[in-house]
C-alpha cells in the first residue's frame, strides 16, 4: 500500500477523561505490590486480621474487573469503600488526546498530576491491533536521557521517571478504551483483535530507557504478570533496552520477560553516535549481557531491534558483521524501516536494500522480520513519540503529513 493512500485524515478527540480526582494529595492504589497495600491499609486502622482480605480484594477489583471508583466494589462493606475514597484514590490518568490511525493504531496523550513540587506530565502510550494480537507500547519515562540521533523522543529532555502507578495505569486505561475487562463494551468502530483480550501483549518501547528506572518497571510488570490479577504471560511482555548492561541480567533474574535489544550498528563508532550510551557500555559489553541472559534459549530469543537508515548502516557489510556479533546468541532481528519526524536528517532505506539485507541475515540462519510501520501518519511508530508538552501544533503537524504523502510511493 502507498503512504499516500494510508494517510487518511486522522480521528482526534480531545479531552476524554478528566477525573476531578486526579489531581488530589491522595495517594493511589494503583502499582503497589501486595505487601506495600497491606501496609498501607494497616496505617489507615485497618484491623490486622482483615488485611489481607482486604488486599485480595482490592487487587480484584482493580486488576480483574478494572473498577476506577471505589463504590463499584460492591463486595466491600460501605463503611470501608468511604474510608478507602477518603484516603487514597484509584483515578486513571488524564486523556488529553486519543488519535486513531488509518491503519487502526490508536495513540494516547495522557497527562499524570504532580509528584512532590513537581507538575504536571504527559506521555504518550500506543496500541497496535493485528490479527490475533493486540500490543500496547508503554512509556517508562517522561522523555529520555539517551539522545539517539534517529529517535524523536530523544529530542525531548529527561523530566522524570514514571511511578509503578503511572506505568501499570497505561494498561488499565487502554483496556478500559477497548472495552477489555469483563462486561466492558468494545468502542464502536474500533479494530481490535478477535479472541478473549484485546491487549494480549505489552512492549515497554514507549518514552524512555526502562532499565534506568528498573524499580518501578519491575513493579509494574510483576504486577502485569500476577496470575491472580491481570495475569499477562511473562513470554507476551517484553522490555526493549538501549544497552544498560548492569541491569540486563537483572531483568531476566528478577522480572523474567523477553527482552530486546535497540542495536542498529555493529561498529562502535558508528553505535557511538546512533546510540550514544554505547560510548560507556560498548559492543562487546552489551553482547556478552545478553549471552549471560537468564533463561536464554531458542524458545526464549533476544529480539535485536535494527533500524534502516539510509546509506548510514543498510550494507551488505552491515549484515555480515551484525550475523558475525550474534554468534551464539539464540535470536532474532527486527529490521525497521526508519520512521520520519520533523527535523530529522535521517532517511529511510530503499525497501529493495532492506529486503537484500534481510535476505541475507535469512540466509545466516536468524529470523529477521522486516516491521511493518504502523501508525506513522499520527507519529505513533516506532522512535517517533513524543509528549505533547512539546507537541506540534496543529499547522506543522498538518506539514508533515503533507510532506509524508508527497515524499513516499508505492515502495513503502
Amino acid at each position: 500500500m502507498s503512504v499516500s493512500a494510508a494517510l487518511a485524515p486522522v480521528e482526534i478527540k480531545a479531552p476524554l477523561v478528566a477525573n476531578p480526582d486526579l489531581f488530589s494529595a491522595k495517594p493511589s492504589l494503583i502499582g503497589l505490590t501486595r505487601e506495600m497495600m497491606a501496609n498501607a491499609l494497616k496505617e489507615k486502622g485497618v484491623p490486622e486480621k482483615q488485611v489481607r482480605m482486604r488486599v485480595s480484594q482490592l487487587w480484584h477489583w482493580l486488576y480483574i474487573r478494572g473498577v476506577s471508583d471505589f463504590d463499584a466494589m460492591t463486595n466491600v462493606a460501605k463503611d470501608m469503600r468511604e474510608m478507602l475514597k477518603a484516603h487514597f484514590t484509584i483515578a486513571r490518568p488524564e486523556i488529553v488526546e486519543e488519535q486513531v490511525s488509518n491503519d487502526g493504531t490508536r495513540k494516547w496523550l495522557l497527562r499524570f498530576p504532580p509528584r512532590g513540587a513537581g507538575r504536571p506530565v504527559e506521555v504518550e502510550t500506543v496500541y497496535i491491533p493485528e490479527e490475533g494480537r493486540g500490543t500496547l507500547c508503554i512509556s517508562s519515562q517522561v522523555g529520555c536521557s539517551l539522545t539517539c540521533s534517529f529517535c524523536h523522543t530523544g529530542t525531548q529532555k529527561l523530566v522524570r521517571n514514571l511511578t509503578s502507578e503511572e506505568i501499570l495505569a497505561q494498561l488499565l486505561l487502554a483496556r478500559d478504551r477497548l472495552g477489555d475487562f469483563p462486561g466492558a463494551d468494545t468502542p464502536p468502530g474500533a479494530f481490535v483483535p478477535t479472541g478473549e483480550r484485546k491487549v494480549t501483549n505489552i512492549v515497554m518501547m514507549g518514552m524512555g530507557e526502562p532499565l534506568y528506572n528498573f524499580e518501578s518497571v519491575k513493579t509494574a510488570l510483576l504486577i502485569a504478570t500476577d496470575g491472580d490479577g491481570l495475569s499477562l504471560s511473562k513470554r507476551r511482555v517484553t522490555l526493549s533496552t538501549s544497552g544498560v548492561v548492569p541491569e540486563i541480567y537483572r531483568t531476566g533474574e528478577e522480572i523474567g520477560v523477553m527482552l530486546a535489544i535497540s542495536l542498529h550498528a555493529v561498529r562502535d563508532e558508528l553505535r557511538d553516535m546512533l546510540v550514544p550510551i554505547n560510548k560507556k557500555y560498548p559492543l562487546k559489553d552489551l553482547l556478552d549481557a545478553c549471552r549471560a541472559y537468564p533463561s536464554l534459549s531458542n524458545a526464549r530469543r533476544i529480539t535485536f531491534e535494527y533500524v534502516m537508515l539510509k546509506d548510514v548502516n543498510d550494507s551488505l557489510e552491515d549484515a555480515k558483521l551484525l550475523t558475525q556479533l550474534l554468534k551464539g546468541i539464540p535470536a532474532k532481528i527486527n529490521l525497521i524501516p526508519f520512521n520520519p519526524w520533523p527535523g530529522t536528517n535521517y532517511q529511510c532505506s530503499d525497501w529493495a536494500t532492506i529486503e537484500k539485507f534481510a535476505d541475507f541475515i535469512n540466509q545466516a540462519g536468524y529470523a529477521s522480520p522486516i516491521r511493518t510501520p504502523r501508525g506513522r501518519d499520527i507519529l505513533a511508530a516506532c522512535g517517533q513519540l513524543k509528549s505533547e508538552s512539546e507537541r506540534m501544533r496543529k499547522t506543522e503537524r498538518l506539514a508533515f503529513e503533507a510532506m509524508m504523502i508527497a515524499g513516499h510511493g508505492e515502495d513503502d
